[in-house]
């Protein structure tokens, strides 16, 4: 990938979200009202009709899965989380603290430069890495309440320094260092999500392990009618596994789960993880990739960094053969960069990815 994972997508120019939300009193433009935000309620612990809330998330304690003494328990809590939720928190994970603090303090440095300053790193035209918004795509489709900034970085050679921003001065060295770790906490969960599955703890790692980490920079301006638009726009993940560090005390991210959309907490230092496409796929449909988005507040702003591991350009995104021995196979077999077609025209549809990849589509 000489010109990086920026070449597989695309998103037009429009408004930066950030100066936009200090320039509007009560007026929203029209392209970010969301009809759908209307006389929803999203669910919380103190539901009163026996849905679980924000604590019903499955949280895995990293030490414990790593544990011989516990890591079967654990491994089983895992399963459970990838079968029945396709969400999980992960808690005392090994990241060392001063890295998931300057990771907080240099993404809140950046997207507090002036506007100026960050568009030195903007998106170029047909390419998705750099500092703009996601998946814009026609003139007409509704827009995300937030601005973003998404660069890959591992494998190494992937890298688009461009795109890198220069200030805060550290903040380079602090992504390299993140994506190492975030790496290797997610090495562990490929190896025993693939146990879990029955493969044998090498095959999922081995299949990510030269596959892409790629960072996405959230920000989420306040906004004066916040029960109007959308952060993002419900989506499922297109890669294999996301791990979220919630940068903000602020809550925002939501779960779609049997029709309703529930909360997910925030609990410092933790990674908020889910099952991508990909996964799903892998698994010929065992473990689900879940519908999730994120909404906006009236008067505080939201700081999240995304990290992705997807596969990389030669490999192939389908049914592990293992694991569709005398059952039907659900999902079509596609070189990597097929599949990379697919994500982006479903994004142009506004249609679902995992439904483009199901044999009967």
């Amino acid at each position: 990938m000489e010109e990086g994972i920026g070449r597989y997508g695309s998103s037009l120019k429009v408004d930066n979200v950030q100066a936009l939300a200090g320039r509007v009193s009560s007026d929203i433009p029209e392209r970010y009202i969301r009809q759908e935000r209307q006389n929803e309620y999203a669910h919380s612990n103190s539901s009163s009709d026996g849905c679980a809330g924000v604590r019903g998330i499955p949280i895995i304690d990293y030490n414990k899965l790593t544990d011989p003494n516990f890591s079967d328990e654990e491994a089983a809590k895992l399963h459970s989380a990838c079968q029945e939720w396709g969400f999980f928190q992960v808690v005392n994970h090994g990241v060392p603290g001063d890295i998931l603090y300057k990771m907080k303090q240099d993404t809140e440095g950046f997207f507090k430069l002036p506007l100026e300053e960050k568009e030195s790193v903007a998106q170029l035209p047909g390419h998705l890495e750099g500092y703009g918004q996601a998946f814009v795509l026609s003139e007409k489709q509704k827009l995300d309440w937030g601005d973003m900034l998404f660069i890959g970085t591992l494998p190494s050679h992937i890298r688009q320094t461009r795109f890198w921003p220069t200030n805060p001065h550290t903040f380079s060295e602090t992504i390299d260092k993140y994506s190492i770790e975030v790496k290797r906490v997610s090495d562990i969960l490929f190896r025993k999500i693939s146990e879990n599955l029955g493969l044998g703890q090498g095959k999922l790692y081995e299949m990510f392990d030269d596959g892409v980490l790629a960072l996405r920079f959230n920000y989420y301006p306040p906004c004066p009618r916040p029960e109007e638009v959308l952060g993002i726009s419900p989506h499922s993940d297109g890669n294999g596994l996301t791990l979220l560090l919630q940068v903000s005390d602020f809550p925002g991210l939501q779960i779609r789960r049997k029709g309703r959309w529930f909360t997910v907490e925030v609990i410092p230092g933790a990674f908020v993880c889910n099952v991508g496409d990909i996964v799903e796929i892998l698994s010929n449909g065992r473990y689900k990739s879940v519908e999730h988005r994120a909404v906006v507040s009236e008067r505080n702003e939201r700081i999240s960094v995304a990290a992705f591991r997807t596969l990389n350009v030669g490999d192939t995104v389908g049914p592990i053969s293992e694991l569709v021995q005398g059952e039907e196979v659900l999902y079509k077999t596609l070189p990597f960069e097929e599949y990379l077609k697919i994500l982006l025209s479903s994004k142009l549809e506004g249609k679902s990815n995992i439904d483009h990849m199901k044999l009967d589509a």
